[in-house]
């Protein structure tokens, strides 16, 4: 269950006013694609990934291993979003409208949002992207046109936040795709707590280098501390 804010249209809000709502525990959405319109969500039990306790499958740590695929982060801004607004096997809509790739746009352009690209020959195959705010990563959406690419994408980013010193990976709800990964729903006054302790710290999300090995990505996704993140 989630509570639900009024309708914003395009007019209305704008990239500083997000950042604003992220801070408070909000996050928008539209009702499809094509509804000008935005509207707030607060869910009554939030999905997270603790980034202490990730899970990664041998069968995907064999293909992380592998490199089938190359890394690259925000090199494709606008092809990240299209993919995530495009259909999936058991999606056929999107809440992903034009004003909100014109709002993540924009954070993009100014520093606060973030993709992780998954190529294979020059080819887009899937990514996700998210908002950075402080020592918090908020993820929005994802997308796979190829086995595994959102989960290689999923790992990749879990070892920058990690490398980065991040405190907070929000995934707003759960599914067995992210719980595969550890994720998990925790009381909206937990992820309150948890918010404000991450936002009293930095993130860098680019600490991390783009040659990072295979093992390397690995090694930081099954450490187990979070020093300095704690929620007190």
């Amino acid at each position: 269950m989630a509570e639900n804010f009024g309708n914003m249209d395009s007019q209305q809000i704008n990239a500083d006013i997000l950042l604003h709502a992220y801070r408070q525990g909000l996050f928008p959405m539209a009702r499809s694609e094509d509804d000008d319109h935005i509207y707030w969500v607060e869910p009554d039990f939030r999905g997270i990934i603790p980034l202490e306790d990730v899970h990664i499958s041998k069968s995907l740590a064999k293909t992380i291993r592998k490199q089938k695929f190359e890394i690259r982060i925000n090199s494709s801004f606008l092809d990240i979003i299209e993919g995530c607004a495009s259909p999936q096997a058991g999606r056929e809509e999107t809440w992903i409208n034009e004003t909100i790739k014109t709002l993540y746009l924009e954070l993009f352009q100014r520093g606060h949002c973030h993709t992780v690209e998954v190529w294979q020959d020059d080819v887009l195959k899937g990514g996700l992207y998210g908002v950075h705010i402080e020592a918090c990563f908020f993820g929005e959406s994802m997308f796979s046109y190829a086995t595994d690419a959102s989960k290689v994408a999923l790992a990749y980013l879990v070892a920058r936040l990690k490398h980065g010193g991040f405190c907070l990976l929000d995934t707003q709800f759960i599914t067995s795709h992210l719980q595969n990964f550890g994720a998990i729903e925790i009381p909206k006054k937990d992820y309150s707590q948890r918010l404000s302790s991450a936002l009293r710290r930095r993130g860098d999300f680019f600490r991390l280098s783009t040659t990072a090995s295979p093992a390397e990505v690995l090694q930081l996704i099954s450490q187990t501390s979070n020093t300095g993140c704690s929620t007190a």
